[in-house]
C-alpha cells in the first residue's frame, strides 16, 4: 500500500540517517546499488523513492527493522514488517525456544531483555544477581540495567562497580550515537548518576571489563555475551537481546555449579 508523503520528508529523513552514520553520499549509493546522482536527488526531494529503493536504502544504513518501517513510512509506504506482541500465538516456537536457550545455560546465569533493559525471562540462576536487592527493583516490569547499577540492587555487590559500570553506560551511549533516543538518553543519565568516579585503572580480561561480584560463597568474575535474532523479519523478535553470563575462571565456575546443585536438591526436598 503506498501512501503520498511529501518527497521533502523523506528527504530530510534519509539525509539525518546518512548523516548519522557518517557515509558519505557516494559511498551509499554503492552500497544501495544505485547513482549518487539518484541519491543526491532523493536527499532533495527532487525525486520519489520507489519502494524497493527504500528498503535497499534502510538495510544499507544498517537501520533496525523498526527504524526501516519508519523510513518507509516517510516515504509514504506502509511497514512491511510485523510488530508482535510476545505473547503472540506466532512467537510460541520462539518462547519456548528461548526457554530452552535460558535452561541450557545453567548453571550460569542468562536473561533476555527488551529494549531499555526490560526483563523478559531469565533462568533460575539470575538470584546470584537479583539476591539481595531492594523489592521495588524487582517488581515487573524489572529493568536489569536499573538493578545492576542502583545502589540499592547489585551494585552493592560489585567489586569494580565504577569500571563495569561505565562498560555498560559506555554500550549504551554507542547505541545512542546511532539511533538517538530521547528515553535512552534519559536512562543513561540516571544509571550515570549511580556510579562512582574512576579510582583507578580498569582491570579488563583480555577485550572484556569482567563483573566482580561478592556471594556468599566467595567472588565470582563473570564475562558477559550478547546474542539476537539477525535474521528475524518481526520487530518484537529483533529488538530481544539474550545476555548470558560465563565464569571468567574455575572458581566462579565451581562457584556457581555448586550454587546449581543446592536448587536442585531444594527444589527435590
Amino acid at each position: 500500500m503506498t501512501v503520498l508523503a511529501p518527497p521533502d520528508r523523506f528527504a530530510h529523513v534519509l539525509r539525518r540517517w546518512r548523516t548519522r552514520r557518517r557515509v558519505s553520499q557516494l559511498d551509499l549509493a554503492i552500497r544501495a546499488d544505485t547513482t549518487q546522482r539518484h541519491l543526491s536527488f532523493l536527499e532533495q526531494g527532487r525525486s520519489r523513492p520507489g519502494r524497493a529503493m527504500v528498503i535497499r536504502l534502510a538495510e544499507s544504513l544498517d537501520l533496525s527493522l523498526r527504524e526501516r518501517n519508519e523510513l518507509l513510512l516517510a516515504a509514504g509506504y506502509a511497514p512491511i514488517y510485523a510488530e508482535s506482541s510476545l505473547d503472540a500465538p506466532e512467537l510460541g516456537p520462539v518462547r519456548e525456544a528461548l526457554v530452552r536457550i535460558l535452561d541450557g545455560h545453567l548453571p550460569y546465569p542468562a536473561v533476555v531483555v527488551r529494549p531499555y533493559g526490560e526483563l523478559v525471562a531469565a533462568n533460575r540462576a539470575f538470584d546470584v544477581l537479583s539476591e539481595g536487592a531492594a523489592p521495588a527493583l524487582l517488581e515487573p516490569p524489572v529493568n536489569v540495567l536499573r538493578l545492576a547499577l542502583h545502589p540499592d540492587g547489585t551494585a552493592r555487590r560489585v567489586r569494580n562497580l565504577a569500571d563495569w559500570g561505565r562498560h555498560i553506560t559506555g554500550n549504551l551511549r554507542g547505541q545512542a550515537r546511532l539511533s538517538p533516543d530521547p528515553r535512552l538518553e534519559e536512562l543513561i543519565a540516571e544509571l550515570d548518576g549511580y556510579l562512582p568516579g574512576v579510582a583507578s585503572p580498569a582491570e579488563h580480561l583480555g577485550f572484556a571489563v569482567p563483573l566482580r561480584l561478592r556471594v556468599p560463597q566467595g567472588e565470582l568474575h563473570l564475562i558477559t555475551t550478547l546474542t539476537s535474532f539477525a535474521t528475524a523479519t518481526d520487530v518484537t523478535l529483533s529488538e530481544l537481546r539474550l545476555e548470558a553470563f560465563l565464569p571468567a575462571d574455575e572458581t566462579t565456575a565451581t562457584i556457581l555449579r555448586q550454587r546449581e546443585a543446592l536448587h536442585g536438591f531444594q527444589k527435590k526436598s
